[in-house]
């Protein structure tokens, strides 16, 4: 029986180029898409060092999701099992000052690609949703029960992903679909090759703290000491990266169950650190001081 073949959009991004090396150390055959908008294409070639051999089991197309035609092409031509879709733009502060730019890549972008895979016949799909559809929740750990509203245009992207998801399964119940709603990925590939380095200012605390070790940012801003925590700095559920990548490859596998439907499962560990605790770590793992 042969490997199955899986479409990867945002292949080359942070969560998406984990995955790809986690698949086809899992025995997966990968084709990856990115249009390269906040990622490089240093990304794949790394993935592809690393994966040694199976290197030979990864396709790469820069593609922009929109570009109906290019999309129509590579499904014309190669026969996908199953599409894990991450491509979409993430900053949740440039998406209140561009909404419109948020809700024309991510939501334009995706519903071409699912006309597409309908138009072809691949119903299998896992998405790249975020925690940010609970909004502010009342109480934590959040549970996949929780009321949404999500409170940001980034974060109504994927509401509405989400809410279309739900749509297409009902309007045809051969689509499966696993909704994954991650807290806040951290961390890398353990030989240190593959990682987060954003393009432009760093969004999330991990890659700020990492700029500030190497020097490449002068120092790290904490904002707010007085919240109700142990320290009095924010706390968030971080995951680390390898294994939300491999809680891809579980939904992938899940797949496979007919009776699924359209199902949605958080990926976090449900334990809170602070920004200190989070320093606190880096500092002991690195042995570098982060200047605050």
């Amino acid at each position: 029986m042969p490997a199955p073949l899986i479409l990867v959009t945002g292949g080359a991004g942070y969560i998406g180029s984990h995955t790809i090396l986690q698949l086809l150390f899992g025995g997966y055959h990968v084709f990856a898409v990115d249009n390269f908008d906040n990622s490089s294409e240093t990304a794949i070639n790394r993935v592809k060092e690393l994966a040694g051999e199976l290197a030979n089991n990864l396709s790469f197309c820069k593609l922009d999701l929109r570009d109906r035609a290019a999309l129509e092409k590579i499904f014309s031509t190669v026969k996908f099992d199953a599409v894990i879709h991450f491509a979409g733009l993430k900053a949740v502060g440039e998406s209140v000052k561009k909404p419109l730019l948020y809700f024309d890549n991510n939501l334009i972008g995706t519903i071409v690609l699912f006309e597409v895979m309908a138009a072809h016949g691949c119903k299998k799909l896992v998405f790249s949703s975020s925690a940010t559809v609970y909004g502010w929740p009342k109480e934590v750990p959040c549970t996949e029960e929780f009321p949404l509203s999500a409170t940001n245009p980034y974060g109504r992207t994927k509401l509405f992903i989400e809410e279309i998801c739900r749509d297409i399964h009902r309007a045809d119940s051969d689509w499966t679909v696993i909704l994954l709603r991650y807290f806040n990925p951290v961390g890398a590939h353990p030989s240190g090759y593959i990682g987060e380095d954003p393009l432009g200012i760093p969004n999330n605390l991990m890659p700020f703290v990492q700029q500030v070790a190497v020097g490449r940012r002068p120092a790290l801003t904490v904002f707010g000491s007085d919240y109700k925590t142990t320290d009095g700095t924010g706390v968030r559920d971080y995951i680390h990266v390898l294994d939300l990548a491999d809680g891809h490859i579980a939904a992938l596998r899940k797949l496979d169950d007919p009776k699924i439907g359209c199902e949605v499962y958080n990926l976090g560990t449900g334990k809170g650190t602070s920004v200190l605790e989070m320093v606190n770590a880096f500092e002991q793992a690195s042995g570098k001081v982060t200047d605050l």
